[in-house]
């Protein structure tokens, strides 16, 4: 019986067999790059403005083949993962590590499966099995994610940008920004942990990398969107990469799946909240994402999408981006790529799960969080992997995580929140919101 399962400490030939497993694992998921695989090129923004922005962009299924063809086949790399998943069973048995590898082997296999369908219907229907739909519930009877999303752009409705939110000028040009992210987060992530780089191929501001943030030769910033990079890509994204690769036994939490990815950007948005550095504007940029694939989903098409964008004051370029992430991998017809409801539930699971631990006093738990690209559904098995030295402390820590006492202060007041009838209370305040004329 394997160590894991007596609770005993593991012994050395159980570990090296994870780290063998482990390893085998992050071999066999390198050439799943989703983004990579999904992505227009350049050439369909061009044809597409240069035919006046009236015609769906020219991507169907054949556009997905030829030069964008995936890196591996698709059968072989199922049967890989599946050979992969039996010799974890074999070994490792029913032990939280072997069921923990067993779901990451399992959430590649659907990774696979929604890009051979690139182009189809399938696609979209495998996209919201990974990363959710806009008509899933958070709890059973609960809200929807699409009901959700309206709820927060009505509030983000009552806010005045002119007033709360007042235009930032970007006074950073790139290579002073780079110098201003890498004094901020070498602090942070250590010493030569994660470089900060100057790159004239990347079409948006900025990108994240495992070890990386690059920033667009020709692009400038504001004191607030390098802020942004700062807790969003390098506290969360790029620190979570350098804890999981320093993991001395399970390598695999380095890299992500979808349900990984539900966590790590919902780990992103609350500490952009948490730590005040988020704006009315880029939550209202997640509520347009929730609205836009809620519209593709009930049969709206890429230029339906483009043109609601258009029509709340968005610029072209900015709606054709904002289109082009809602249909990538799939065609301007067929359905959503729903990735990128990802910020808004993971952010619910995230807030909920920390505001859970607090409750029944596991805020031990919470540190957990970033050693590595983990689901927050995964937290039991990597508190008791850690309780057996086979996951190790996350090296980083964002500073806003490092105090978890002062955070579950915080959450602490947030479950008395929650329990307050907001509109009750209305009542009760309203005199002191709108004071009777004198």
């Amino acid at each position: 019986m394997p160590a894991s399962l007596t609770g005993a400490s593991p012994d050395p030939a159980f570990l090296e067999n994870v780290r063998r497993l482990s390893d085998a694992l992050v071999a066999a998921q390198k050439p799943i790059l989703i983004l990579n695989g999904v992505k227009w090129t350049a050439e369909v923004e061009h044809d597409f403005f240069a035919s006046g922005a009236g015609k769906q962009p020219a991507v169907d299924a054949e556009y997905y083949t030829g030069e964008r063809q995936l890196k591996f086949d698709p059968d072989d790399k199922r049967a890989e993962l599946g050979s992969l998943r039996s010799e974890v069973t074999n070994d490792l048995g029913s032990s939280p590590i072997g069921e923990l590898l067993a779901m990451r082997i399992d959430g590649y296999v659907g990774v696979v499966d929604m890009l051979e369908a690139r182009g189809t219907a399938a696609f979209s229907e495998i996209s919201a099995s990974l990363y959710g739909g806009v008509d899933d519930e958070l709890h059973a009877d609960g809200p929807t994610l699409a009901a959700l999303g309206d709820v927060l752009d009505e509030a983000l409705a009552n806010i005045s940008n002119s007033r709360w939110e007042p235009p930032e000028d970007r006074i950073h040009n790139a290579e002073a920004a780079v110098k201003i992210l890498s004094d901020r987060l070498q602090p942070v992530c250590g010493m030569g942990e994660v470089t900060v780089k100057l790159d004239d191929g990347i079409v948006s501001d900025a990108a994240a990398g495992s070890d990386y943030i690059k920033l667009r030769e020709d692009a400038v910033f504001s004191e607030r969107a390098l802020r942004v990079l700062e807790v969003h890509e390098g506290w969360v994204h790029v620190a979570s990469s350098i804890n999981g690769r320093r993991q001395p036994w399970c390598t695999f939490l380095a890299k992500g799946t979808p349900a990984t990815t539900v966590t790590q950007e919902g780990l992103a948005v609350f500490t952009e909240i948490t730590t005040l550095s988020s704006t009315p504007t880029r939550l209202r940029t997640i509520a347009r994402r929730i609205h836009a694939i809620d519209m593709a989903s009930d049969g709206a098409t890429f230029l339906d999408v483009y043109r609601w964008l258009l029509d709340r004051g968005m610029e072209p370029d900015d709606a054709w981006a904002a289109s082009v992430r809602v249909y990538r991998g799939s065609t301007p017809t067929l359905g959503p790529f729903t990735k990128d409801l990802v910020y808004s539930r993971g952010f619910l699971e995230v807030y909920n799960v920390i505001r859970l631990a607090v409750q029944h006093g596991l805020v031990d738990l919470l540190p957990l969080l970033f050693v590595g690209k983990i689901s927050v559904h995964e937290l039991g098995l990597i508190g008791a992997l850690h309780e057996q030295g086979i996951v190790i402390d996350a090296p980083i820590l964002p500073p806003s995580m490092s105090d978890v006492t002062a955070l579950a202060s915080w959450m602490a007041m947030s479950n008395l929140l929650n329990r307050v009838d907001v509109e009750a209370m209305e009542v009760e305040l309203a005199r002191a919101l709108n004071p009777p004329p004198v």
